[in-house]
């Protein structure tokens, strides 16, 4: 069940060293929440953070599916099935682990995109029993983008209570760490590459 969210789209990893130097990862705030709704133990997750990054350098990173499984944790792969406007078919393959167990999660989910602003995302088969969640971007005054994610979920698995929502954080702040770090790169050849057409 460790690394459940490092699959679901959408670490805190150690600190990237550029030229050099030593950089601060985006700061972080994430809440997981489990409460009951017509029967069901549900997991909602509120998570954000600020990147320097401009708005169409996060955009194109969120919405590259097809390299997530490069620097989203836990991720073995993504790949869009299909795509009508705004709308995106994606399929995701990837490991949960929790203590000495694993288990292998697929996802299929679609994605509906308002460019530059934000993405739902909606479970259409696999591994859970509910999924929903939303990316939102805001560019900040200063510069920089604000990233803002939230989502519900129900695995079909068994997730302990009170440490299924400790565990379910961990995930979401290393999966969210992930992704506002490689956004935040300051070598920048990942940019550099997912903003080449």
């Amino acid at each position: 069940m460790k690394r459940l969210f490092a699959i679901l789209l959408f670490s805190i990893s150690a600190p990237l060293l550029a030229q050099g130097q030593k950089l601060e990862l985006p700061k972080l705030e994430v809440a997981v929440t489990r409460v009951t709704q017509d029967g069901l133990h549900l997991y909602e997750v509120d998570a954000s953070g600020i990147v320097q990054a401009p708005l169409a350098t996060v955009w194109k990173t969120l919405t590259t599916y097809d390299r997530m499984n490069e620097f989203v944790p836990d991720m073995a792969s993504c790949r869009v099935l299909s795509r009508n406007g705004n709308e995106v078919i994606i399929e995701q393959y990837g490991t949960a682990r929790f203590l000495f167990m694993s288990k292998s999660i697929h996802l299929i989910v679609r994605a509906t995109e308002t460019p530059m602003q934000s993405i739902d995302i909606a479970l259409i088969s696999g591994d859970m029993k509910h999924y929903e969640s939303r990316w939102e971007l805001f560019p900040q005054p200063e510069g920089g983008t604000k990233v803002i994610y939230t989502g519900r979920l129900v695995p079909n698995f068994y997730v302990p209570g009170l440490l299924g929502t400790n565990i379910i954080r961990g995930d979401i702040e290393r999966m969210m760490g992930a992704v506002l770090a490689r956004m935040d790169r300051p070598d920048s050849t990942a940019a550099r590459n997912l903003l080449t057409p």
